[in-house]
Formats: C-alpha cells, structure tokens, sequence
C-alpha cells in the first residue's frame, strides 16, 4: 500500500510541478558559467591588463570612482591579481534597494562601461529564484524544491531493484530497449545517477527559499549562536542616521594585516549610516573553493577589527554553512563539481518529459482496459465459472483478461474475472478451470497489485490436483528473466498437481501473433473459433434531443444540461459514463482548408464509406501547422490526419428517465475559442443532430448492492455523477442521502437547484450543504463543509454510510481525501477503501 500511495504521488507531483522544475534547471544550467561567459562576450570590459605595480589601494580606487561619479560607493569588490575588472556599487538612490553597478580597471580606476549579455543572465535568475513573480514565484519554486526531494526518495523507493547489491542494476541503461521500456529504463537510471546531485541542489537551494528552513540549517551548522539577520522589505527606506566616515587607509590596513600576501580578492560591504560597522569579505590564493570566505567586522571610520571569522578555524559544518553557495553551484569540489551540477540541471527536463510519457502510456492502456470490459452477463447455468485471475502493471494484462472471458462467454462458459490480488489459496483450490493473464515488472518481477498474491499465495503449499489452468504471460525479452512472474506462477501451479490445458503462451510487447495463438488455444478449448481481431464495443448515432443553460450570467463558464435520446433500446447504470466522438465545427474544417487547394465537396474514403471531404475532415484532428500537407489530394489528405479522440462525460440520468442526460461545461482555449468536444455538444452540433456515443460502464461508481446511507460530494460539472445516483435511490425508495455540492455563486451557479431543493422537501434527500465559494470574502468549499460537519459525517459513517466523489480532482477531491484522513485517520479511510465504501469518479 505504501509503495501505491507512493507511485501515485510521484506522478501526480510529477505532472504538476515537473514544469517549474524543469524550468529551474534549464535556468540553473544557464546561469551556471555565467562569470566565465560574460567574460568571453566581453574581453574589453572584464578583462585588464595586470601590471607590476599592482592594483589600487581601496581609497585611491575609491577617491577616483566617486569623483567621477559624483556618488558615494556602498560596495567594492576587487580581484588582486586575477586580471579582472573589479566591481563598484554605490549608495542607491530613496526608495530604491540597489544602487548603480560599474566596473573599474583595478589598476587605474577606470570606467570599463556596460556588459553584453548581463540582463539575460539577470533574467536567467530571476526566473530560476523566483519565475519572475516576485514573493509569489519564490513560493511556488520553494514547494517545488520539496517537491523534489520528495521525488529523489520516493524514486529511490520506488525502482529498487530486487538484485540492490549489483550496480548495473541501478546504473546502465540498455539501449537496445524501445517505447515504454525505455522511457521507464531512462527515467529510473538517469534518475539514480543524478540523485545526489538533485538532492545537494534542493537542501541548499531551499535555504533561499524559506526563512524557517535557513534558521533551521543556521542552528544545525554553526558553531554558536547566531545573530538573526533580518532582511529589508522590498523597497524600505534605509534608517536614518549621521553621515557615513570611512578611512579606507585604515580598512585596508586592517584586510592586509589579516591576509597578509596570501590575499586573493577581497570585498567591502559599507553600512548606510555611521555607527554601524562595515563587513569585508576576503579569500585567500590557499582557500579550498571561491567561497570559502573569511570574515572581517570593523569601524570603517578608523578601521577597528571588532570580529574576525576566518575559514580554516571553522568546524566541518560551520564551513559548510559558510558554502552553501559554492555546494548549491558545485563549486564546492572545483570544477569537476560545477560541471555535474549544470549537466544534471540541463538533464531536469528529461524527467518531466519521460514521466509525461509514462504517464500517458499508462493512461491509455487504462483507456484500452475499459473499452475492453464487457458488461458480462450472469451465467444461466449451474455449471462451475471459469476463473480468470489476472495481475497488471500498466493495465494491458487486464484489457486481455476481459477479452479472454469475453471469448468464453461467447461460447457458452460461464466465467469469473478476478484480479491476483482478490484471490486466496481456497479460491484456487475451488476452481476447476482457470486462466491466467499476468505481466511481468522489470526484470521479471511480480506486478505491484500481485505481489501480496506472490507473497501469501505462491509461497506456500496447496493441494491442486483438480484444477485445470493456463498461463498467458507478457513481458519484453530485453530483460535476462523474460516472463519472470508468469513462468513462477506456472511452475508453482504444476508444482502443485495443478494440469496445463496447454503450453503457456509468452507475450513479447503485445506481440499480435502470440496474442492470436492465445485466441486459438481458447477456441479449441470451447470449440468456437476465434473473432479475427478483439473489438472494442461500436459507436451509435443518438439524438441531441435537448440542451438547456444551466448557469445564466455566470462569471465562469457556461454550463449546459444535455438530453441524448437512443436509436432504439438502451440501458445504463447510475454512476456509468459515455464515450461521445466529437466533431470539428464548419468553420473549422473551412479554416482549416483555405489555402490547400482542395474543394470540401470533393469525395473521399473514410472506413470504407464514402464521403465529402468536408464531412471526413470533421472528425480528424486538423493541426495549426499545415505545411507538410500542402501539395496532398484529398484523399492523402484524409489518410494523413489522426482521428479525433473520444471524450468521457458522466451519465446524469437514470435509464427510466428514457433520456440520456449529460451536464458538460464550456472549455475555452487560451484564443477564446471553445473546446472541440464541449463547443461540439454545446453549441455547434444542431438540436436534432445525431451524436456518435457508446455507454461504458463504470462499476467502482455504482450503488452499493445493499440500501446504506449515501454521502455524495462534488463540485460544479460533478453533480452530473451524482445526480443518477440519488436519482436511482430516489427510484429505489432510499431517502437517508446527504449531498454536499460548491459552485461558485448561490445566485447564478446553483445547478438543478429546484430539482434539489424539491428533493429536499420531500424528504428524498435528508441533508443538504452548500459551498458557493465566492459569495463571500473568505472562500469556502465542499472540504470546509464536510470538516464542519465532522461529527455529523462520523455518525453516518457508523451507520454504515457509503462515500461517493465525483468532480474535479484538483482542489475539491483531494481536499475532501485531506479533510477525511484529518477526522477520520489515514486507517479508517484506507478500510473504507477496501470495503467499497469510498469510492470516486474524479477528472
């Protein structure tokens, strides 16, 4: 369960902060050799020429600056004998934090004018400190920076390798691999080569980031107290006081008696007003790195040392303290470090773009799952079902499993599908035909959900001498144990007097003749030959009989309330969902020809139908960038573009209503214009048109089979979920529900207010509670409902109550999971959970 939890906040943090953290390490690389760079743009400016003599003394540098300036200098920092320019900045102007910034020739106090390529870097850091957003963008990339911590451990968690003492286990990566396997190969094993590295980044960086974490690391590492250094507001005015006196002569004295001829640069830092002292800042030619900075507190009116911190006296954690920077940078272990920071930094990217990959894969292999499932009917007769157990990392194992009691079914056996994870020793024992679908992890791991099943099953002993079974194993022959779970599972099932129908059938990345042997050796078995290819279910024409505005002269988008009528007899389940194929306005396919030179009435071949090319180009995905299709016939044309992908709403109505109803908001695209399949549905299909639909059911959001109380939450388009639900106990004649709906305005957002208002009067629906979150100053949502309501919620829930979420997962569903485990515990709800009364559609 912890390595679930853990998996499943890697990739939701992933797909929400990966972006910024990409960014900052694009940025962080950038900045990296920015000295180094500036220097190369600009020879004339940063670089002197040294001379014998060697550099100025401070106060003729000085003298000579502000008198042709005509300002006083707050800032001096100078290279001795480095031949580079040293740097000057003066007292800034009233209502300003930095003064003015020049660069002077050491050696003659000349002005060296401007640098090339400054404000880039400027901007470079601004945006890795901050993404250019002031207090608000330090508060993003300092939870992003936890963020990355968190993902440094938990990857760690999450791929250690089952051989941890071989290093190529953790650190090559094989080449040979394609698609998925790779993705997952580069993603883990770049990772692990970059974890120290991401880990130094982020503990140090975040000392920028929070007061409390600086503190916290201050009084860790130093070796005594400290004084707490308070920062300036942005913008204050600097305290008033008499007129600065500073005797450079004297200070210069005090840097020189201190360093001695091992002074390398030093750097003066003067206080707005006198009475204060001045800090300098020296390095020495000796000093391990380019921070390792000795520290000097003196009365820059005669020059009195007050403090004196250098370097080599310090404790090993007071000088890391002290090179917080040079650790966050590299420059710490010289330039071999600096070399590894900006390379794993320029590397950042490829973590969000190869988790993106993952993410979708295993979203679509999810969506190939569900269109997989068919709604099996209960068998008739009294014959023994067969159990088909399945175990499935990215779901591919599942989708195949619901095929194969498909193809039994069709032949008249009754059957039984039930994940690894489900079945016991007994259940296996009981069976007398089973079927095995189940995937190999890595290097011939079990499947995440099956390893309880490995652990508690195939590690102990069982008489199954009356079962017959067989095995379909995927896996990719890259790895040295290919098929690793599948061949263990087969083994331990011969071990035990289990007998093979047939020779296991071994699946290399969905090899479609493997698959079709498997199909095979299930149709010999029931004696009816295969289908030629496993179809998802078809799509048919409904009517869009109605369309009805929800929310009139809402601030947010419009929402609208959809009746879809059947071609001929259909039926649903409260809590399913529908699968609609959009299609691309006129104006769009329009658009979208002009200058291709193809008339839209022109004939083409689309599934072997014949259409207009107008009509096909409806249901293509047309992209902005036409170039590679200029030049291509209509036809071409056609076969070049991607179908449209489906669409998933949830069913706001109950099948007796003899309507099928959808309640979709408005998208807008950043230009304004409407989302391809919310503007199809609610504005540019015509009221009468048909519309391309299947219904999929959705059996985690169904009603529980005995009548308990319901809890329903949810949130704007949400309500179209629950909705079917209380209209089917309503139906059913069960009255103890509770609602708890948010939206924006009570006045303009109450969706199917009176519906539920009568509801409520009736007594259909025993609670009510409203969240408008924007009807008054402080905003309140589903979640500040329910926590009121804490005691109100334990006591259903002792009843026996059901929990039920539909809406959207960012803010409403992931608080309300937050608000249960602070009232309830992290074990109550994770038993709620198992027993199936928690249960979510959440998008």
């Amino acid at each position: 369960m912890l390595k679930k939890t853990l998996f499943q906040l890697h990739w939701f943090f992933g797909i929400s902060a990966g972006l910024v953290l990409a960014l900052m390490g694009f940025t962080g690389a950038t900045v990296s050799f920015q000295d180094e760079i500036l220097r190369a743009l600009n020879p004339q400016v940063l670089q002197v020429e040294k001379r014998p003599a060697g550099v100025l003394p401070p106060a003729d540098l000085v003298a000579r600056a502000e008198a042709t300036e005509g300002k006083k200098v707050s800032m001096l920092w100078v290279d001795i004998d480095s031949g580079y320019a040293a740097r000057l900045s003066f007292t800034p102007p009233p209502g300003e934090r930095r003064g003015q910034m020049r660069y002077v020739n050491p050696y003659t106090g000349e002005f060296m004018g401007d640098v090339v390529g400054q404000d880039f870097f400027g901007l470079m850091l601004q945006l890795h400190r901050f993404l250019a957003m002031g207090d608000v963008g330090r508060q993003i990339t300092g939870a992003c920076t936890l963020i990355l911590v968190f993902f440094c451990l938990s990857g760690l968690y999450l791929r250690w390798p089952r051989q941890w003492r071989s290093w190529r286990a953790w650190l090559t990566l094989d080449w040979r691999k394609k698609g998925r396997a790779f993705n997952w190969d580069l993603h883990s094993v770049a990772g692990t080569w970059c974890l120290l590295a991401y880990l130094l980044a982020a503990l140090t960086g975040l000392t920028w980031s929070y007061e409390w974490y600086n503190k916290g690391v201050t009084r860790l590492l130093s070796d005594g107290p400290q004084q707490e250094r308070v920062r300036p507001k942005r913008g204050a005015q600097p305290p008033a006081g008499p007129a600065l006196v500073v005797d450079y002569n004297a200070v210069w004295s005090s840097i020189y008696s201190v360093a001695g001829k091992d002074l390398s640069a030093y750097n003066v830092r003067l206080p707005p007003v006198a009475g204060q002292q001045a800090t300098v800042f020296y390095l020495l030619k000796t000093s391990p790195h380019d921070r390792a900075l000795n520290q000097i507190s003196l009365d820059p009116a005669t020059g009195v040392i007050k403090r004196h911190d250098r370097y080599s006296d310090k404790s090993l954690k007071a000088q890391l303290l002290t090179s917080i920077y040079a650790l966050h940078v590299g420059s710490y272990f010289g330039l071999a470090g600096r070399i590894v920071l900006m390379v794993t930094s320029l590397l950042m990217p490829l973590f969000f773009i190869t988790g993106w990959l993952l993410y979708l894969d295993r979203r679509r292999k999810k969506r190939q799952v569900q269109q997989a499932r068919k709604d099996l009917a209960p068998a008739t007769s009294n014959a023994p079902a067969w159990l088909i157990g399945f175990a499935s990392q990215s779901g591919f194992a599942e989708q195949l499993a619901w095929q194969t009691a498909s193809q039994l079914q069709s032949a008249g056996l009754p059957v039984k599908v039930q994940p690894l994870a489900a079945l016991s020793e007994q259940d296996l024992c009981d069976s007398s035909n089973a079927l095995f679908v189940v995937s190999t992890f890595g290097d011939g791991e079990a499947p995440d959900s099956a390893r309880g099943f490995e652990r508690k099953v195939l590690g102990r002993a069982a008489n199954l001498s009356s079962l017959n079974y067989a095995v379909l194993g995927l896996g990719d022959r890259q790895y040295q144990h290919f098929c690793g779970f599948a061949r263990r599972l087969h083994g331990w099932l011969a071990e035990h007097g289990g007998t093979t129908l047939f020779a296991p059938v071994e699946v290399d990345s969905a090899d479609p003749y493997a698959l079709s042997h498997w199909q095979q050796q299930l149709g010999q078995l029931t004696g009816q030959a295969p289908a030629t290819q496993w179809q998802a279910p078809s799509y048919n024409h409904w009517t869009l009989s109605k369309r009805q505005l929800l929310n009139p002269d809402s601030s947010g988008s419009e929402v609208y309330l959809l009746g879809l009528t059947a071609p001929d007899t259909s039926s649903w389940l409260a809590g399913d969902l529908v699968e609609v194929l959009p299609r691309n306005c006129p104006w769009a396919v329009e658009h979208f020809l002009e200058g291709l030179g193809i008339p839209g009435e022109t004939a083409v071949q689309l599934d072997g139908l014949l259409e207009t090319l107008e009509q096909a180009l409806a249901s293509r995905q047309l992209p902005d960038n036409r170039a590679h299709l200029v030049g291509l016939h209509a036809q071409a044309l056609v076969d070049a573009l991607v179908p449209l992908a489906m669409r998933e709403y949830s069913i706001a109505s109950i099948a007796a209503d003899g309507v099928l109803e959808l309640i979709v908001r408005q998208e807008r695209r950043a230009d304004g214009s409407l989302g391809i399949g919310s503007g199809w549905l609610t504005e540019h299909a015509p009221v009468g048109s048909a519309i391309s639909l299947r219904v999929r059911r959705n059996s985690g959001f169904h009603l529980p089979a005995t009548p308990v109380p319901m809890i329903l939450l949810g949130n704007g388009t949400g309500l179209a979920g629950l909705r079917s639900l209380l209209k089917a106990r309503i139906a059913d004649g069960q009255t103890r529900n509770w609602l708890l709906f948010g939206e924006r305005n009570r006045a303009h957002d109450y969706l199917c207010r009176d519906e539920l208002e009568s509801a409520l009067i009736e007594g259909d629906l025993e609670r009510l509670d409203l969240a408008f979150s924007r009807d008054q100053a402080e905003k309140i949502y589903v979640q500040d409902r329910l926590r009121e309501h804490a005691g109100v919620l334990k006591q259903w829930l002792a009843d026996g109550a059901v929990i039920y979420i539909c809406g959207s997962l960012q803010g409403m569903a992931s608080g309300v999971d937050q608000v249960l485990n602070e009232v309830l515990g992290a074990e109550v709800v994770l038993r709620l959970i198992e027993q199936g009364r928690y249960r979510r559609d959440v998008y």
